[in-house]
């Protein structure tokens, strides 16, 4: 008995090390969560739309007052890589406009990583709301992207192949007809209220004008054209008037710091006149080089005619206003501090409702603007993330959000302050938010002295005292990884897979390099970053030392992996480093800067452009190959439209020459963010092994 219950005992302890060893998730059940986005809210204020990608199946939710109560309204069911964007509202909000599909690349192809023998077009297609319940209630209006409806709703505009197109609206299926024949590139249609004219940006390569068209006269002029780049039309609330942003000409190293350069402007123009002033300039030195919010918006009128915008004069990106009465406006801003504001919605009220990072620099929280003078009022404190607010008739505010362990979803801000879910029954019932690190805040000491920050995910209590470890790298490099959940939905997925890999037993630190966002333009306009330095490397460098001063790593075991951006850091790593990275994982990384880089110095300037090309070569990986070493697996879509695919190519080639174990996942068709679940999930179990075989978690 004595014997057998010692053979029990010992069973029952080998049976709960081989449970707490095991991962607690799949890579399936971290990503198994469907990410929204769009977020958009009806002209009356009364009803919001999202797009909710559930592992590849894309559709769209609507939630209308009075009890916000969201229903899926298009019945798509297959993981077929074809994007849904660009939601746009009926005046009435009895129907719903989008775009399906995503554009051609620079030979005119349309991604088609599925391998449809029927092929793939970018359509506009809608939908009306009393139809909802039936099944595919959704139909095709017609080929092209960016819709705009007339505010009476008759007419429905678009673009297809750059040039503006229209049909009317009471009959989806009467002839389409081109409305505008101009030269260039046409974007960001938008009606002014009265219906009367049509603005929209018209790119022409170096320069860029506003088109206004209109309607009645059907006729077309464009505002005060110059070489400048005009963009983000908007229409004061009375439709006689239009603002819009100008950033003068340039044709500085594009890759290079710019805290400062040829002031932006802003300029407001009479509609039927066409007469156009500018009414304020930026002032030289910081916030000279003009940084918008996300969004397309980026002015605001505001009651008495006063107009906002985002500045960074104090180094951060702040709102600021200026009023439009006086010959010389003083701008007073709207969101002082250490902090930075990104999404930005205006309220029924007058007021502003924004995201920021304010009093939390690794997450975002909302804050509605007030009276000039007085600070912003908190609506979301606590340890969540919030983004995207859109303002309701009843000063509700809708918006997406998330924590550590809880993904991305879209809630409603009640009057009392608390916050509830629109869709949570769409959260799948195994998703392991209870599985999930809490991940903690770090500063890193770079190999330069200069402190960044980053989250670090530690694996679950037990096991070994020494763990192997592995060092993320997000892209951008105009990025920001948060404490949860991304708002982004590439980044969510790498929050993910970082979480998975903690379960596995991995160490993890994911590092804020300096050439991101979130702390400040010096910290964003580093010198030397990227192409014309490779001063992120000390960062690099840094989140080495501080992973080998752990006593809970083993320094002999530390990969690294990233992409796009973070893909050029793995590669850099590799190639300077190998002695510190035992491994990586590259997705789409740039490995010579010059494949992406072409020099905007005179020809006349040979010296200098010469120089250029030197220095974007030395900071790039394909300089440094003869001392890589470690192992590299590379990743990447044939049809990427952000990085060229030469860059793998040529890496592949010249790792093999020098007898470098290289491993390659080739995705054909597909582009930089991969528009297929299944290829996230093939490309996820790939590193997932290609890491274990060589840091063995």
């Amino acid at each position: 008995m004595i014997v057998r219950a010692a053979l029990l005992l010992i069973l029952g302890i080998l049976c709960i090390h081989a449970v707490s060893a095991a991962p607690g998730f799949t890579i399936e059940q971290a990503l198994s969560a469907p990410f929204p986005d769009n977020l958009t809210v009806s002209p009356g204020h009364d009803a919001v739309a999202w797009v909710q990608d559930a592992a590849g199946v894309r559709n769209i939710r609507v939630a209308k007052a009075p009890d916000y109560r969201a229903t899926q309204v298009t019945a798509f069911a297959e993981d077929d890589g074809q994007e849904i964007s660009e939601l746009v509202w009926s005046p009435d909000a009895a129907r719903l406009f989008f775009t399906r599909g995503s554009g051609p690349n620079g030979r005119g192809e349309i991604p088609n990583p599925d391998s449809d023998p029927a092929g793939r077009h970018q359509e506009i297609w809608t939908v009306a709301f009393p139809d909802v319940a039936r099944p595919n209630a959704a139909v095709k209006a017609a080929d092209g992207h960016s819709a705009a409806v007339s505010p009476d709703g008759s007419t429905l505009t678009w673009i297809v192949n750059g040039q503006v197109w229209w049909m009317q609206l009471n009959h989806l299926d009467s002839k389409a007809g081109q409305l505008i024949h101009a030269r260039g590139t046409a974007s960001g249609l938008m009606w002014s209220p009265d219906g009367q004219h049509m603005a929209f940006v018209s790119g022409r390569g170096d320069h860029a004008f506003i088109g206004i068209y209109d309607a009645r006269a059907r006729s077309l002029r464009f505002l005060e054209p110059s070489v400048d780049t005009d963009q983000s039309p908007t229409w004061a609330p009375d439709g006689r008037q239009i603002a819009f942003i100008r950033r003068p000409a340039s044709s500085e190293f594009e890759y290079g710091a710019r805290p400062a350069g040829q002031p932006w402007s802003i300029h407001v123009a009479n509609v039927e006149s066409g007469a156009s002033r500018e009414v304020w300039r930026a002032y030289e030195g910081r916030g000279s080089v003009f940084r918008g919010i996300a969004g397309e918006n980026q002015l605001f009128w505001r009651a008495g005619g006063a107009l906002v915008f985002p500045w960074e004069r104090d180094g951060w990106l702040h709102l600021w206003s200026i009023g439009m009465g006086v010959e010389k406006p003083v701008p007073m801003v709207l969101t002082p501090g250490n902090f930075e504001v990104e999404d930005v919605a205006a309220g029924t009220d007058g007021s502003l409702v924004f995201s920021s990072n304010q009093d939390d620099a690794d997450r975002r929280h909302l804050w509605r603007t007030g009276v000039i003078g007085k600070p912003p009022q908190s609506l979301t404190p606590g340890q969540g993330i919030e983004w995207s607010p859109v303002t309701l008739k009843d000063g509700r505010v809708a918006f997406l959000h998330s924590d550590a362990r809880r993904p991305a979803r879209a809630a409603l801000l009640e009057s009392n302050g608390s916050s509830r879910d629109l869709a949570p029954d769409t959260i799948p019932g195994d998703f392991p938010a209870a599985l999930l690190t809490e991940p903690q805040a770090v500063t890193i000491t770079a190999a330069d002295s200069m402190r960044v920050r980053g989250q670090l995910f530690l694996p679950p209590e037990g096991g070994a005292a020494k763990h192997p470890a592995v060092v993320f790298f997000h892209g951008g490099s105009r990025r920001q990884m948060l404490l949860g959940w991304h708002y982004m939905e590439y980044y969510d997925q790498a929050y993910g897979f970082n979480q998975y890999l903690a379960s596995r037993g991995y160490v993890v630190l994911s590092v804020n390099y300096r050439s991101g966002i979130g702390y400040g333009l010096d910290f964003r306009e580093t010198p030397h970053y990227g192409a014309t330095g490779a001063s992120e490397f000390n960062d690099v460098l840094g989140a080495a030392a501080f992973l080998r001063g752990r006593p809970d790593v083993d320094a002999a075991r530390i990969g690294v992996w990233g992409g796009s951006y973070g893909g050029y850091l793995t590669a850099l790593a590799l190639a300077r480093a190998s002695d510190k990275f035992a491994v990586g994982v590259d997705l789409h990384g740039v490995h010579d800067w010059n494949l992406e880089v072409t020099s905007t110095a005179p020809a006349r300037d040979r010296e200098k452009r010469q120089a250029i090309e030197q220095l974007a070569f030395e900071s790039s990986p394909m300089a440094s190959i003869s001392t890589w070493r470690s192992p590299v697996l590379l990743i990447q879509g044939d049809d990427d439209r952000t990085v060229v695919f030469a860059q793998t190519v040529q890496l592949t080639e010249a790792l093999r020459k020098q007898g470098v174990h290289v491993e390659q996942l080739i995705f054909p068709d597909e582009i930089h963010e991969f528009l297929l679940h299944a290829d996230w999930m093939k490309a996820y179990h790939a590193a997932d092994d290609f890491l274990a075989r060589y840091l063995e978690p």
